[in-house]
């Protein structure tokens, strides 16, 4: 199929890995991708459309200014669609959802095309709690006329999916794909260890390594695990945070209060291509907690690379996640049970390969891939197009 793939991302982040990554699932799987962006997010990906530079200096702006720009952006971008539409014959527009852009849908309706829209989190809420809005009801009117005016809407989550269901979009146009992995990328040779400590320029004698990757903020509780490196039993334990984030000074204050502070590795960020080669220097993967309708990415890399990962336990994660099965799941918010799974896997290897080991299976076994994640697009895109032929047809 021929798919006109749109976003509003500047693609410097976890963002930018999920447009790269399902781009390439959609091409190794014989479909011909164009892409019309703000910022290109696989570099010279053929029939890439790039925005003036301009739009970059959108987060230097005021809220109330950046806000009525992100709106605006839809007058920019439906002409971009509607032209790269003209010039290649997508059989289907594929967009990325972002805050205030309207600018696929009205597309795909000018251009009779079917429309698949991501919605990764409800942005919104999200924008409400985090930035503030100056135009609350405006940004939920729109947001709501974006949903509602999608053919299928692809959530990261089932939980996501009631939430998106709860306004207003029908059950039966919403469907399901988690973030995914690569999961070749996670086969690893015997050395492959030693390796990714010394990329981490991590001590020889190393004792059980905790690893977390990802822009951390202080919701993210790393906080809980530099209170259980404190306790006598993970005495011997290290902590290692590859990448950066707001609350990386807190955490330094953190750990020299507790007297940790020569545990813990503030690794810095790392280009994501080299993730699956850092990863294997971890014993304990974590994701101390997550908002309540997300997919971590990080979670699925974790996973690939048979790691046994502490999560929180609640349904967003519990869909992919199985206490003591592939993961040990604690209590939200729970230091103690937090601690206490550490202590529980730190002193028992054979249930750290075992949980590892399953969760690599499990990638495996449910396709939880990019691969995966662009057939179950294709599937439901497919039956769009040949519904919107027949249509015609019939006419």
């Amino acid at each position: 199929m021929r798919i006109l793939y749109h976003h509003r991302t500047s693609a410097g982040d976890g963002q930018g890995v999920h447009i790269r990554a399902l781009q390439r699932a959609f091409r190794e799987l014989g479909h011909e991708v164009f892409e019309v962006s703000l910022v290109g997010a696989s570099g010279a990906a053929k029939g890439a459309a790039k925005a003036p530079s301009r739009w970059s200096a959108l987060s230097r702006m005021p809220r109330f200014a950046r806000e009525l720009a992100e709106y605006a952006y839809t007058s920019f971008g439906r002409p971009r669609i509607i032209a790269a539409a003209n010039e290649h014959e997508p059989d289907f527009v594929y967009e990325r959802y972002a805050f205030g852009n309207a600018a696929g849908v009205l597309a795909a309706r000018r251009l009779g095309l079917p429309i698949v829209l991501e919605v990764n989190s409800p942005m919104v809420l999200e924008l409400e709690r985090t930035r503030g809005l100056s135009f609350p009801r405006t940004a939920r009117r729109l947001e709501d006329f974006i949903w509602k005016s999608a053919d299928r809407v692809c959530v990261v989550t089932a939980v996501l999916g009631d939430m998106v269901a709860e306004r207003g979009v029908e059950r039966a146009r919403i469907f399901v794909t988690h973030n995914g992995v690569q999961p070749e990328h996670y086969d690893y040779a015997p050395d492959a260890r030693a390796k990714a400590r010394a990329a981490l320029a991590l001590p020889d004698a190393s004792g059980i390594v905790l690893g977390f990757v990802g822009f951390y903020r202080e919701w993210h509780r790393l906080d809980l695990v530099l209170d259980a490196l404190a306790t006598p039993a993970l005495a011997t334990a290290r902590l290692v945070l590859v990448g950066e984030g707001p609350a990386h000074e807190a955490l330094v204050a953190r750990a020299s209060e507790l007297g940790v502070r020569e545990r813990v590795h503030f690794a810095g960020p790392r280009a994501h291509d080299e993730i699956p080669a850092l990863l294997p220097a971890f014993d304990v993967a974590l994701v101390p907690a997550i908002n309540p309708y997300a997919s971590p990415l990080k979670l699925f890399e974790y996973m690939a690379a048979g790691l046994p990962t502490i999560a929180p336990d609640q349904p967003n994660l519990r869909e992919v996640l199985e206490h003591d099965r592939n993961a040990l799941l604690v209590p939200v918010g729970d230091g103690a049970g937090l601690r206490a799974a550490l202590e529980r896997l730190c002193g028992d290897e054979r249930l750290r390969l075992r949980l590892g080991a399953r969760a690599r299976a499990d990638v495996l076994e449910r396709d939880l891939t990019w691969r995966g994640n662009a057939r179950a697009v294709i599937e439901v895109a497919s039956e769009l197009v040949r519904d919107r032929r027949a249509a015609k047809g019939a006419r």
